[in-house]
């Protein structure tokens, strides 16, 4: 097979949660766990930190990726879904995973698959640990994809555990209250294996404890230690936040850049601050220049997309992937800050949300364009204007998302705001993300 056939054969015989839902979702390491030791066990050959958390894991993950990088270390980084090409979620240095790599890894294990059956997803992590090992990268920054306890990637015994912002997302699959699905990431802890939390959340605080106490592993609250604050006004046209880092109270990193917008990444910041102690004290050497060049280039360094990112300038155009309730509130707060004429909000989700609470959170002001991914969960546009309508949301349904981003940027003025989002799949078809 080439390229093309593999991934056909990939999404057509293995199941994928990102395209299906639910349906594509195997709980349990078995399958895993099989592969791997089909594999000779790769997951054991090299050194990783393990990224939980339902907001903040991808933003983390390719900040701690790109310090590591900047330090000079040979870095995996496995993240997921991808938004436009499959082997973005495989990086070692930036570098996305090589189609031919791709190519002869299927073929060689093809037999094990049709024996095995695994998931799309549990395929994606023995094909990460598998090309990690081969590579022999220095350290690896591995994503869950869905939860933790059971999730795919959770067969590594990593250096340390980071677990971000925990909200409501996939309940179906996780729980329906805080606790539960804290509970759910709380199972990437393991013996004796220091943990970082970026928040302390008081509904889950307990949550983590209990489990830390259970397993032996030291706990540690980042932003108990940590504090990350603007050291500037942020211009919302630039792609850069100036911010001052405290360290129990103390100055840490004055004037440090950071690469990513949004105030939500702030609440992020801690956390990498926090695991990069933990590295430290393992004995990895990231001085703060290092520090300071990941912070500031990422997006260069791991070729990291949609968060908060700036398409266009008069009018403003930008697009982010957060796409559940805690995610949204960011958004909003972030919109509210922007200097506007009028806000134009091309919109699309997946019809496994609960659409009606995240409705609820959107501006009345802003003029809508609803559309839907080209995703079998999407869900379709005139459904979603039908739900905004019923909550004050308001405007036309465009169908396929370029129609919709087309629509808004033609009747956008010069000061007006062109905003792209409500989910993951579509921000991955704006064009102009991968100009």
């Amino acid at each position: 097979m080439n390229y093309a056939e593999t991934l056909a054969y990939l999404y057509q015989q293995l199941p994928m949660f990102q395209r299906v839902g639910a349906a594509g979702f195997k709980p349990g390491l078995a399958n895993t766990e099989a592969l791997a030791e089909a594999m000779g066990h790769p997951e054991r050959k090299f050194r990783a930190v393990h990224v939980a958390g339902t907001n903040g894991k991808g933003s983390s993950s390719n900040l701690l990726a790109a310090v590591l990088q900047a330090a000079g270390y040979r870095v995996g980084l496995y993240t997921s879904p991808h938004l436009r090409e499959f082997t973005e979620r495989i990086k070692i240095d930036g570098q996305d995973l090589a189609p031919d790599y791709l190519v002869q890894w299927v073929a060689k294990w093809r037999p094990l698959f049709e024996q095995v059956q695994p998931s799309f997803f549990e395929m994606c992590v023995a094909l990460a640990y598998s090309y990690f090992a081969e590579q022999q990268v220095d350290i690896a920054i591995v994503e869950v994809g869905l939860g933790g306890r059971l999730d795919s990637t959770n067969i590594i015994t990593p250096l340390v555990s980071l677990i971000t912002n925990i909200s409501f997302d996939h309940q179906a699959l996780l729980g329906n209250t805080l606790p539960e699905i804290a509970a759910e990431k709380a199972g990437i802890i393991k013996p004796g294996v220091p943990v970082v939390v970026s928040q302390r959340q008081e509904e889950v605080v307990a949550v983590f404890e209990q489990k830390a106490r259970a397993e032996r592993a030291p706990l540690v609250f980042a932003d108990v230690l940590y504090h990350a604050e603007e050291a500037m006004p942020t211009r919302p046209d630039v792609a850069m936040q100036r911010l001052r880092i405290t360290r129990l109270g103390v100055p840490s990193l004055e004037d440090v850049d950071l690469g990513l917008v949004g105030d939500y990444q702030r609440l992020n910041l801690p956390g990498v601050l926090a695991v990069i102690d933990e590295l430290r004290r393992q004995g990895f050497q990231l001085p703060e220049a290092a520090v300071r060049v990941g912070l500031r280039d990422v997006r260069r360094l791991t070729g990291f997309r949609g968060r908060w990112t700036i398409l266009g300038r008069r009018p403003l155009v930008v697009c982010d992937t957060g796409h559940n309730e805690a995610g949204l509130r960011f958004v909003t707060a972030q919109l509210s800050r922007i200097p506007r004429q009028r806000l134009h909000f091309v919109l699309g989700v997946v019809n496994d949300k609960d659409v009606s609470k995240m409705l609820t959170l959107l501006p009345t002001d802003a003029i809508y364009y609803f559309c839907q991914a080209d995703i079998p969960r999407a869900l379709p546009a005139l459904e979603l204007a039908k739900q905004a309508g019923a909550v004050g949301l308001h405007g036309d349904v465009h169908g396929p998302v370029p129609a919709a981003v087309r629509a808004a940027r033609e009747a956008a003025g010069p000061d007006d705001v062109v905003f792209i989002g409500g989910s993951t799949f579509v921000v991955a078809e704006v064009e102009e993300l991968y100009a």
